[in-house]
């Protein structure tokens, strides 16, 4: 039921970002719902490996070459999806911060919501 609750939120969230940023557009809730989805295998599968390929990249940028590889996920995610819509490197990477917001927050109501039980 948590993952369920968080996968709803995650979409809603990218609605979120196709609101707050024009950069971003999302075309239906569904569409947020799959898109949230691929967004999360490509965050599970493919994030780690480039995490760990670009490793002396991000250790001489502090870290913040981390940022362009969640761009990166956020960009491809766009690009095999037709009803989510990302206007090149910068709306990605813009976008990818708000939703990341997004999820931390999501992820801490999740977490109180569902710790009660």
């Amino acid at each position: 039921m948590k993952l369920i609750v968080r996968w709803f939120l995650l979409a809603a969230a990218l609605l979120l970002v196709a609101y707050l940023y024009p950069g971003v557009s999302v075309a239906s809730f569904g569409a947020a719902m799959l898109a949230a989805l691929v967004l999360g295998l490509f965050n599970t599968v493919v994030r780690p490996l480039l995490v760990l390929l670009t490793l002396p990249v991000t250790l001489l940028t502090l870290g913040l070459f981390l940022f362009v590889i969640n761009a990166l996920m956020f960009w491809a995610a766009a690009g095999v999806l037709a009803g989510f819509n990302v206007k090149g490197f910068t709306a990605a990477l813009i976008g990818s911060l708000i939703y990341s917001l997004c999820g931390m927050v999501i992820d801490a109501a999740v977490e109180r919501l569902f710790s009660r039980h």
